[in-house]
């Protein structure tokens, strides 16, 4: 291709934006309906009762989960960032403990461990996967380590088996932040399910989505009842339950209102034929892209069943013959915006580096419970800091209901950047 770049003054390749993705359709809308006509749309009191565990919505929602997924117990929220801290409420974790994140996902999968008082210790990250690395992780456990907070990102799994080897070695309790990955298995198991508690998101850009909630699950029934008490003003419950015994415990509202759920429900149903077309798209995608010199394409596991929330691409600046933040700015120009790098190794975020959490105050990093000194200098996890800044870019375009057509067009515009990347050198 010998016509000139959008970037510097062309066609681009897309002419106008791809429109959002969007797979909400008759059977969510029909039942959003039927709930706006009858109500209610919240099921949950806020105290000991028949309504603290929420409306029929939710409850047949957390059904579904449990069917579908093999699992006791699971709990809805209203996102899974709360889901997130509900977990690390669950396991009794709180200040004075340490517990290993990755550096590479979401703030909230390192934030909930502070919303408890807690500390959050960042090991490294695995090149192939971009999930936590098991080695870091032993490299990083402390007698104050409580727990392994593994995120399984872009739709694949982390090194599970390993992981809770480790933390079986350790005594340690494992969360999955699996809001990336529903469906996904790590030899044959389902992501999500491994670990002592698992999380599920339904936010906007997730494969399944009702605009906001998450969903937690677990084979331990306290833990699922403690989640339970921090999703709906537990401190209620507690003052009425003279039998109590499963620990302090304070709540907040986290609960999920009946629309989520019957949108999510609904959501739910089709997630194995989201995750078919996704896969689908990726496989055609790989085929189109293979054998293009400097990029380097997702590596996936045997062992790993890979649902491909995003597309990551690895790029080798010198083979390729461009720096990969040109290489995204071109494409962008061309219609298809692409990352620089993913987010932030979120170690870096002003929140750790200043260790300013609740107002001016040191908590939780200097007080008499925590004597442990944490990490958060540039440097601590070198692979996702070469990832981030040089090594990784990703697509979105090969998200459900995108199509063959879609990735035809993207390809073009891979392909013209790169047989046109000598005019980059005069930007």
């Amino acid at each position: 291709m010998e016509y000139k770049l959008a970037i510097k003054g062309g066609k681009p390749i897309l002419k106008k934006p791809l429109p959002p993705v969007y797979n909400i359709n008759k059977k969510e809308i029909n039942s959003v309906n039927r709930l706006l006509k009858n109500g209610p749309l919240s099921g949950f009191v806020g105290s000991r009762g028949d309504y603290f565990l929420g409306g029929k919505n939710v409850k047949k929602l957390e059904a579904l989960f449990c069917k579908k997924f093999k699992i006791k117990n699971a709990v809805a929220f209203n996102s899974a960032t709360t889901a997130l801290h509900a977990a690390v409420v669950a396991l009794g974790i709180g200040p004075g403990d340490e517990v290993i994140v990755t550096p590479y996902s979401m703030s909230a999968s390192a934030t909930c461990v502070l919303m408890n008082g807690a500390i959050p210790v960042f090991a490294d990250i695995d090149e192939k996967t971009f999930c936590l690395d098991p080695e870091s992780i032993r490299k990083n456990i402390t007698p104050k380590t409580k727990a392994i907070l593994v995120a399984n990102i872009f739709g694949g799994p982390a090194d599970l088996d390993e992981i809770m080897k480790i933390a079986e070695r350790n005594n340690l309790k494992v969360i999955e932040d699996n809001a990336q990955a529903p469906g996904a298995k790590y030899r044959g198991k389902y992501t999500g399910t491994i670990g002592h508690i698992g999380v599920f998101s339904f936010n906007v850009h997730k494969t399944i989505q009702s605009g906001e909630g998450g969903v937690l699950v677990t084979n331990d029934n306290v833990c699922a009842f403690r989640a339970q008490l921090c999703r709906n003003h537990g401190e209620n419950y507690v003052s009425q339950d003279s039998d109590y015994s499963a620990g302090p415990v304070m709540g907040s509202n986290y609960r999920m209102t009946e629309i989520e759920a019957v949108i999510a429900y609904e959501q739910l149903l089709k997630l194995d034929l989201f995750n078919k077309k996704v896969r689908e798209l990726v496989a055609y995608l790989t085929k189109k892209l293979s054998g293009i010199s400097g990029l380097e394409l997702p590596y996936v596991s045997k062992d790993y069943f890979h649902v491909f929330y995003l597309y990551p691409i690895k790029i080798d600046e010198k083979k390729l013959g461009i720096s990969r933040d040109l290489f995204v700015e071109a494409m962008t120009a061309e219609g298809f915006p692409m990352s620089k790098g993913y987010n932030l190794p979120v170690y870096l975020l002003k929140i750790f580096q200043e260790k300013k959490v609740f107002n001016n105050t040191k908590f939780p990093f200097e007080d008499g419970y925590y004597s442990g000194k944490v990490d958060y200098s540039k440097g601590i996890c070198p692979v996702c800091e070469r990832l981030y800044e040089h090594d990784l870019t990703h697509t979105m375009i090969c998200q459900y209901p995108r199509t063959k057509k879609d990735i035809d067009l993207f390809v073009v515009a891979v392909r013209k950047v790169i047989e046109n990347k000598s005019e980059l050198g005069l930007l």
